[in-house]
C-alpha cells in the first residue's frame, strides 16, 4: 500500500466515525472535468481582459455586457458543457452515506449539482454560471436557454417577464459574496467535524477562510490537492494528488468500515 493510499484510508476513518463532513472545493476538482482554471495558461484571462468584468462595468457600458455574453455563447466557457467528474461523484456518495454536512465551493460550474448533491448543501461563495438571474425581479434562467437567445441574435438579452437586466448568476469583481451563503458556510464550517478541502491552493480571500474557521474551532482539516497550498503547515493529513482518484479511493475504505456491500 503506498502512502498516500494510507493516507486515504485515514481519512475514510475520520469520514466513517463523524457525523458532519464538510467539503471545501476549488478550480483543481474542476479541471478534471475539462474546466481550465480561470488563472491558469489556457484560462479565460488569457483570451479575455478581466477589467472588463466588474459589476461596475457590467451594469454601466451595453458594450461591456455584449462582450461578457459573447464570451458565454461563443464556446470558450466550457463549463457550460462539463460533466461532473469521479470527486464531484465522490461527494455525492457521501451524501448518500449520510455523513455530508455541506459543500463550499469556490466553483461557480454547478457541477455538484449536476452529479446529484441537494441545491440546498451547496455553497457557491462565488455564485453560479449555469445560470443567470435578472437584476429586476430576481428570476434565474438556466445558462443554455440564455445562449440560445444569445444565438438568435439577442446581444444584450433581457428578462423576459419584467425586461430587466440580466446578469450571469456569478460574482464579478467588486461585487460582494452573497451574504447569506457566506454565514452559513462559516457557520457549517464552526461547527463540522471534518473540513476536506478538495483542489483549491486555498489563496482566495475570503473563501479561504472557511477551512481556517474550521480548523480553529476543532474540527480535523484534511487537504488533497496537486501542488502546494498556503494552508498545508495547519492540515492534519496532506494528500497529494488529484482528486478524483483519492476521493475515489476514500469512498471505497469509507463503505468498507460502514460495512456496506459495493460492487
Amino acid at each position: 500500500m503506498t502512502e498516500w493510499q494510507h493516507q486515504a484510508e485515514a481519512v475514510a476513518e475520520l469520514i466513517a466515525t463523524s457525523q458532519r463532513v464538510l467539503i471545501f472545493t476549488g478550480a483543481g476538482i474542476s479541471t478534471e472535468s475539462g474546466i481550465p482554471d480561470f488563472r491558469g495558461p489556457d484560462g479565460i484571462w488569457q483570451k479575455y481582459d478581466p477589467d472588463d468584468f466588474t459589476i461596475e462595468k457590467f451594469l454601466s457600458d451595453e458594450e461591456v455586457r455584449k462582450r461578457q455574453w459573447q464570451m458565454l455563447s461563443s464556446g470558450d466557457l466550457a463549463m457550460l458543457k462539463a460533466q461532473p467528474n469521479a470527486a464531484h461523484y465522490a461527494i455525492t456518495e457521501l451524501n448518500s452515506l449520510g455523513k455530508l454536512y455541506g459543500v463550499v465551493t469556490q466553483n461557480v460550474d454547478g457541477l455538484h449539482q449536476k452529479a446529484g448533491v441537494p441545491e440546498d448543501l451547496v455553497f457557491q461563495l462565488h455564485g453560479n454560471l449555469s445560470r443567470a438571474v435578472c437584476l429586476g425581479c430576481g428570476r434565474r434562467y438556466p445558462m443554455e436557454t440564455v445562449a440560445g437567445w444569445l444565438n438568435q441574435g439577442m446581444a444584450d438579452p433581457a428578462c423576459h417577464f419584467c425586461m430587466g437586466m440580466l446578469k450571469p448568476d456569478a460574482v464579478l469583481f467588486g461585487e460582494q459574496l452573497p451574504s447569506k451563503i457566506l454565514l452559513e458556510s462559516e457557520r457549517r464550517s464552526r461547527s463540522c467535524d471534518v473540513c476536506i478541502v478538495m483542489g483549491s491552493t486555498l489563496s482566495v480571500f475570503p473563501a479561504n477562510l472557511i477551512p481556517q474557521y474550521a480548523r480553529q474551532a476543532g474540527a480535523t482539516l484534511v487537504i488533497i490537492n496537486l501542488g502546494p497550498t498556503e494552508m498545508d503547515q495547519m492540515a492534519h493529513i496532506r494528500i497529494e494528488g488529484k482528486a478524483g482518484e483519492i476521493a475515489s479511493l476514500i469512498i471505497q475504505y469509507v463503505k468498507s468500515k460502514l460495512g456496506e456491500n459495493h460492487d
